[in-house]
């Protein structure tokens, strides 16, 4: 199998294209920083992976390369939790997703030999937040800003429907492994200062980085999976009871609170990723039969921190 992936040397898409060239997979990295992806992949030890960059302004580089592909991974997107929320930096987040997800479709559909199937990231920031509501695939979308984000980058990704080119949406919760949102987590937990962010009422639903690549390679494989999938474990839980299984993997107390001033001080508008989340289950997810190796928060924690 040969795929295009962009945001591959990010957190999900670098373990990826790990996964993929194990299983003697041909990856082809599309990229703005061709630099900083060789780096990540080099040569000696990612034989087969090509890199080929390009910007948002042309989409030349991409064509040729997605012509001739099994199947396209879109990833890109610039980080939501970091830094506060300037209009600019919203202008950024936006335009990171919606103009890279136009330019794959435009690739793909300008491609004399066209992929069979394109699998677009999403977030459950579509479905709004609230401590109260239950959400699946079926949901409607919230108004909040990453809810609109999350429209926009969707209905670009939708287009590609109209070349014959399945679509598969994967709507990412929070992403656990070794790195990633986990990290800025753990440092206060090793000082004996962990605790929930907030209130610790809200909504944390999470999917272990290991469960987030098999659901990607499963959309990239079985040819009946079309439309949305809610890409979380099947046990959300609340940031109180994160905190507490932390604690105990770690063998440290999770009793002290972090403000949600002290957050807001320091993210603004940013602050609601950890303030406010939403209760989501993957109903679609398992209605495939998909088999979760961490559907558990113990489990996935115990792997990770072990």
């Amino acid at each position: 199998m040969k795929v295009a992936i962009t945001g591959a040397t990010g957190f999900v898409g670098s373990r990826l294209v790990e996964r993929l060239t194990k299983e003697n997979n041909n990856v082809v990295v599309l990229t703005r920083n061709a630099a900083h992806a060789q780096k990540v992949f080099p040569k000696t030890a990612f034989p087969n992976v090509e890199i080929v960059m390009a910007t948002l302004t042309t989409s030349g580089e991409w064509q040729n390369a997605v012509s001739g592909c099994d199947g396209v991974v879109n990833l890109a997107g610039e980080p939501i939790a970091e830094g506060r929320w300037s209009p600019a930096r919203k202008q950024e987040i936006l335009n990171s997703r919606k103009l890279t997800t136009a330019k794959i479709v435009e690739a793909i559909t300008s491609a004399n030999s066209k992929p069979n199937v394109l699998v677009n990231a999403s977030a459950i920031g579509f479905y709004g937040t609230s401590e109260t509501a239950t959400f699946d695939e079926t949901s409607s979308h919230g108004s909040d800003f990453l809810a609109q984000v999350c429209q926009a980058w969707e209905q670009e990704a939708q287009l590609v429907k109209n070349v014959g080119v399945r679509l598969v949406i994967l709507r990412l919760g929070i992403v656990l492994g070794n790195g990633g949102a986990l990290a800025k987590m753990i440092t206060p937990f090793k000082l004996f200062a962990g605790g929930p962010l907030g209130s610790g009422k809200q909504w944390f639903s999470w999917i272990h980085r290991e469960d987030v690549v098999n659901l990607i390679i499963q959309a990239l494989t079985k040819t009946d999976l079309e439309g949305v999938y809610n890409a979380t474990a099947p046990n959300p839980v609340r940031m109180s009871q994160l905190c507490e299984t932390m604690g105990k993997v770690m063998g440290r107390p999770s009793w002290l609170p972090v403000p949600s001033f002290a957050l807001e001080a320091l993210l603004g508008d940013g602050a609601v990723v950890v303030l406010e989340g939403q209760q989501v289950i993957p109903k679609r997810t398992l209605s495939t039969g998909f088999s979760y190796q961490y559907p558990n928060l113990e489990t996935a924690l115990v792997e990770i921190l072990k």
